[in-house]
């Protein structure tokens, strides 16, 4: 049995609170491991640990600060199967789809190599007689990410590696139902060079999670995870007069034209609905065909698709999809199913009844597909996280649009046409915050960002890109004034640069 503790200092440290969480194998729905759940005091020993590091971290220049991610990145390239096989065991994900995981976050570090150039400020010589003006950017301090289960090695990344670069110290709340990866990328750190106590792994629930949110010596708070905790993270951290940027849920669309290239838009919509078995923030759980014609056409081309999806264990290289993470996820998800059956929404493909031979006690779910959702259903306002995909038939292009800009959550949202005009026009008056264009996944590339609307994001910064530089770091502007040709006597009036 493994068991898992901390990362405090540089080093491992065994948890000392007495609560301990399983750690499940999805294939199979064994226990693989225990974790450690921190108490309060094990956050205050992370946080000192990074209190005393940050400053010589924040002194050393920022092209050196990148040859450690830059170690860092060769480190995840040499282990990058190990990772994944850990990644596949904890999480249920397919080996191809681990990688993946691994490897948007591996974007993100790449482009915190250029940090000496990201975090340059500005300067005017002559703003007045004799007067220079220049602003620089410096790190916060001690700063936390709290990070969810689905990608549990490219959201930490996403929010260590721009934290690191700037020379703050962070604090990773990782989810405890697949702690191996952040701990084992924590270690990799360290040996590419990192000083000690500048990434600490604090392993927890909730009690840690409030640990975080009320820690004098946390200046900003990044989180990723479901809604209603964004919301209580983001109110409680910004009451307690922190930095706060919290990412939340998500229903994201896929508008289908009428003029679509129909096999395209299967695999486009077969993929981003299953893949990972549903459990991504940006999955397409929402279809919406325009006129009867494309939908009839859509759900005779989708519904072989979705019965013939192979779902497997995450060791099958041929598998579509795995299992769901836990057990009470599988029955949470089943219960929709349940739901949407009750709503009066036509189940045409039945995955619950799915059981994977030699695997019967594996978490697993079936494809699912609804047609005929409407939007008052619950199943079309709430996410679901697992493989379900509700088909909403729209009359016309201004339903499409209206669907997902009218529905509380904004974080994605597709449209596939050979239309550039409609495209266009989608593009700019969708209220989401993120579209893609014939693309079914818009995750925006490492120096773009990433960032949902309305309750799918709470906060005015993004992550990653530009916007983690400046979520990460102050602005501190110097006027300056030497003394040659300096009028004598005091100035009484609002000085002017003149």
């Amino acid at each position: 049995m493994i068991e898992y503790g901390h990362f405090i200092d540089g080093k491992h440290v065994k948890g000392a609170s007495g609560r301990t969480a399983d750690v499940f194998q999805p294939l199979d729905g064994s226990v693989r491991a225990k974790v450690a759940l921190a108490s309060k005091a094990e956050l205050d020993a992370a946080v000192a640990s990074a209190k005393a590091a940050q400053p010589a971290w924040a002194a050393t220049n920022p092209q050196r600060r990148a040859r450690v991610l830059s170690k860092f990145l060769e480190l995840v390239a040499r282990d990058n199967d190990e990772l994944a096989e850990l990644l596949a065991r904890e999480h249920g994900k397919t080996l191809p789809d681990a990688k993946g995981d691994i490897q948007r976050g591996v974007e993100v570090v790449e482009f915190m190599l250029g940090v000496p150039h990201l975090m340059k400020g500005e300067y005017t010589e002559g703003a007045g007689p004799g007067i220079d003006l220049y602003s620089m950017r410096q790190p916060l301090g001690v700063v936390a990410g709290i990070t969810p289960f689905n990608f549990p090695a490219m959201i930490p990344m996403w929010k260590f590696a721009p934290a690191i670069a700037c020379g703050n110290a962070f604090i990773l709340k990782p989810s405890e139902r697949d702690p191996g990866v952040p701990m084992r990328l924590a270690e990799l750190m360290i040996e590419a060079g990192l000083p000690a106590g500048i990434l600490n792994v604090v392993n927890g629930d909730k009690e840690s999670v409030d640990a975080i949110l009320d820690h004098d010596d946390i200046s900003a708070i990044g989180f990723v995870g479901s809604s209603s905790i964004a919301q209580y993270i983001y109110s409680r951290g910004c009451a307690n007069g922190k930095r706060v940027q919290c990412f939340g849920g998500a229903k994201n669309h896929m508008i289908i034209m009428p003029d679509a290239d129909m096999d395209q838009t299967v695999d486009a919509l077969v993929g981003a609905g299953y893949g990972a078995a549903g459990e991504r923030c940006m999955a397409v759980s929402v279809a919406v065909p325009v006129g009867k014609a494309t939908a009839d056409k859509l759900m005779e081309k989708l519904i072989p698709r979705v019965e013939s999806l192979k779902i497997g264990p995450s060791t099958d290289p041929s598998a579509d999809f795995g299992p769901l993470v836990t057990k009470q996820a599988l029955e949470r998800v089943r219960g929709y199913v349940d739901l949407g059956v009750e709503e009066g929404a036509k189940l045409v493909v039945d995955g619950r009844g799915f059981k994977m031979q030699g695997y019967e006690d594996g978490f697993y779910l079936g494809g699912c597909l609804f047609d005929d959702v409407t939007p008052n259903m619950r199943i079309y306002k709430e996410e679901i996280f697992g493989p379900v995909l509700s088909v909403v038939r729209a009359h016309d292009f201004e339903e499409a649009v209206r669907l997902p800009s009218e529905h509380e959550y904004g974080n994605g949202v597709a449209i596939f046409t050979r239309d550039g005009d409609a495209a266009r026009e989608f593009a700019s008056r969708v209220n989401v915050g993120m579209v893609g264009i014939n693309v079914p996944i818009p995750v925006p590339v490492s120096y773009y960002t990433f960032g949902g609307w309305k309750k799918s994001g709470f906060g005015d910064l993004n992550q990653y890109g530009p916007d983690a530089v400046r979520f990460y770091t102050k602005t501190k502007t110097v006027t300056s004034r030497w003394p040659s040709g300096v009028k004598e006597g005091a100035e009484f009036s609002m000085p002017l640069m003149k």
